[in-house]
Parts: structure tokens; sequence; C-alpha cells
């Protein structure tokens, strides 16, 4: 099993990547099972991938906190995985996990643990594990998704979208998270940003692994509501990717 987290601050292009990582690997790995996991608290992962969901790990997580919640019978850590099983999106090629957003105050501790346990268990069942991250790495730092073999550092080409890969760079020394392989992918280049930006990059200290082209397709299947998996095979945003892909021990 290889687990693969993406990472990057909000609107740089990081779903899109993990949708077309995906989509690589259906390409290119046919017949290997893969789990996602969008951890990315503004959760749209299913919508590049073009799949309804009907309820949240958070959610559940939550409902767990209710009085009574738990029916009678039934601890709560079958309840909790029951409840989780149930919000598995299966298709033929993936299935999906949506974490959500935490929405309410009070500990989650005994839930996270369990939630820890349920993906450390159902993890094994697939030979590919990708998680769209938020930011921040909540669910990494706190351990909840673990032991991590490469992280993909998404930032569009702007200053500012470097300076944020950096933190997340920083985020991943500073909580001691054992990562195998870290590197940084620019997306929406237009021209010569690179060149010019290469003193923010080098400040990362991550291995810029490969760029990714503005490409209007990308909007205009959001627009249209299409799935990114359905991108044909020569748009510039998918060869890009696929370069980028290639180069890697997948």
């Amino acid at each position: 099993m290889k687990q693969i987290a993406i990472a990057g601050k909000g609107g740089v292009g990081k779903t899109t990547f993990t949708a077309l990582l995906m989509r690589y690997l259906m390409q290119n790995k046919p017949g290997k099972s893969m789990l996602a996991v969008d951890a990315d608290p503004n959760a749209n992962l299913n919508e590049t991938l073009g799949v309804e969901v009907e309820n949240t790990i958070s959610a559940i997580l939550e409902d767990t906190k209710k009085p009574n919640a738990v029916p009678t019978g039934m601890s709560k850590e079958m309840y909790i995985e029951y409840k989780m099983q149930a919000a598995m999106v299966e298709t033929n090629e993936f299935d999906l996990l949506v974490m959500g957003n935490p929405q309410g105050a009070g500990c989650y501790c005994y839930p996270n643990d369990l939630l820890r346990k349920h993906l450390e268990k159902l993890r094994s069942n697939y030979d590919y594990v990708i998680v769209d991250n938020e930011a921040g790495l909540e669910h990494l730092s706190r351990r909840i998704i673990s032991d991590v073999d490469m992280l993909i550092v998404v930032s569009d080409a702007a200053a500012r979208s470097i300076r944020s890969a950096a933190r997340v760079h920083e985020i991943v020394k500073s909580v001691g998270l054992d990562i195998k392989e870290i590197y940084l992918v620019v997306t929406k280049v237009t021209g010569n940003e690179i060149e010019m930006l290469q003193p923010e990059i080098e400040k990362t200290g991550l291995q810029l692994i490969g760029t990714v082209p503005m490409d209007p397709l990308v909007a205009e299947y959001d627009v249209q509501g299409k799935a990114l998996l359905k991108l044909p095979d020569d748009a510039p945003v998918v060869k890009a990717t696929n370069e980028i892909l290639n180069k890697l021990t997948l």
C-alpha cells in the first residue's frame, strides 16, 4: 500500500491535481484499488471526481456527542465504525471518504482515536490511499492519517502561495512527521514565473518536481459540472501532470 498526501492553500489547484493523480493511476495502474480521502474542510474533491456525497466523517463524529445517539446494544466504537463504513462512496474505480469540517466545540479525542484506527484498518484493503489535505495538515499533524509515503505540496505561481508551501514544509518538520518523499508542484503557470519565483522556491527547502500550466479547460469543466477525470488526454493540464507523475515511483 502506498499513501500519498496532497497539501496546499485554498485555490492553488490542489484538488485538481489530486483528481488528475487519481486519473493517472486509473490509466497507468489498471486493476489497482484506490481510496481517496478528502481531508480538506472545504471539501470538493467529489465534484472533480463526479460523485455525490451524502455524509461526512465530521458529521458522524458530531452525532456521537448527542445524548442517546448510540443505539441500545451497540457500543460507541461499533456505532462509529458502522456509520463511517456507511459514509463511504464506492465506485468501480475508487472509493471516497469525506472528512468534512468539525461543526461544534468539545473534545474529539475519543472519536478521532476511533477514526484513526478505522482508517488504519481500512487502508490495508487498498493499493493506493490518496489524501487531499488542507494547508494546515490538521489530520496529519494529529496522526489521524499516518505513515505517509509521499507528500506533494501544491502552490500556484504567486509568491504568497510559494511562501504558504514553505509553511507546510515547516509544519511537517515541527510536528516530526515521518514522510519519505516531499515534492513541490507549481500550478497555473502562464509564462516565466518560475524563473522570477526561484529565490522563493529555494527558501521552501522543497524539491520542485514540475509545473502545470494554466488550462482554461479546467474552469470550463467546473462551470459545466463535468468531472476532471473526463478531461482529454491532450489537455495541457493532463499532459503536464502526467509528466510530473512519470518522474515519481508510484
